[in-house]
Formats: structure tokens, sequence, C-alpha cells
């Protein structure tokens, strides 16, 4: 199976776990990291609106969780006739373990329907290279 393959059937299957029966809008995501390994995540909505968690923050913490750092690319999921793209929140923490060339696959049942890279999504982003250490004898 070819990589596209392998990401847009583990977004899917990422789809289908979803916990949205507030919504009834359930996402998925999957990222291919820096080691090649693939995570995936999604939605999981709570009565409480604000505390739920995206699709995209679950890959993300798979990922961390299990060593990757960096997201080689990311695909999102959604139903609906529009691109269902990151929310503001997750294309920041995109962001973090991305690069700006990290390309962003959005797609719908039918498979991929736009591909953008990561500082077309999150234009003049803030990131870690922003901040600066100082150490205490400074």
């Amino acid at each position: 199976m070819d990589q596209e393959a392998r990401l847009l059937a583990a977004v899917k299957t990422a789809q289908t776990k979803a916990y949205a029966p507030y919504s009834n809008f359930p996402v998925g995501a999957a990222i291919i990291a820096d080691n090649g390994e693939v995570y995936s995540g999604c939605n999981v909505e709570n009565a409480s609106y604000p505390e739920g968690t995206c699709a995209e923050a679950g890959a993300i913490a798979a990922m961390v969780m299990a060593g990757g750092r960096k997201i080689q690319k990311i695909y999102v999921i959604g139903n609906g006739e529009g691109l269902v793209s990151p929310c503001g929140g997750c294309r920041q923490r995109i962001r973090e373990f991305a690069h700006a060339d990290t390309t962003v696959h959005i797609c719908g049942p039918e498979g991929v329907r736009a591909v953008m890279k990561l500082h077309d999504l999150l234009p003049h982003s803030f990131g870690p290279e922003q901040l600066h250490t100082h150490s205490a004898q400074e």
C-alpha cells in the first residue's frame, strides 16, 4: 500500500472512532511522522463543549507519546460539502511539530479534496524559534 493510501485508510478509520454525540460531526486526523510511523486521532466531545478535544490534537498526542517529534504530512477528514480544515488552535498545534512545507491534506468521504503547505494554512505563524531562552546568568 502506498503512503497516500495508507494515510487515507488511517484517517477514515480514525473518523469512525470519533465520539461526537453533540455535534454529530465526526473528524479524524492521521499524521506521518519523522520516524515513518502513522499516528491517528479523532474528535472526542464532552457535554461541557469547550472541554472536548480535536482529532488533530489526539493524533499529535499519540505521536509525541510514541516518541515522534516532527509531522511530515497530516490528513484531516470531515463530512460535509466544504473543506474541513483544522481549527485555529489545531493549526498552532500542528505548527509546533511541523515545518513551513509540511503538507496538510484536507479530506472528505471521497478522498483528498485539497493539499496545502502549513505556511499557506497558517501564514506569519509564531513558533518555537521566536522564543529566546535566557540562562539565569544573563
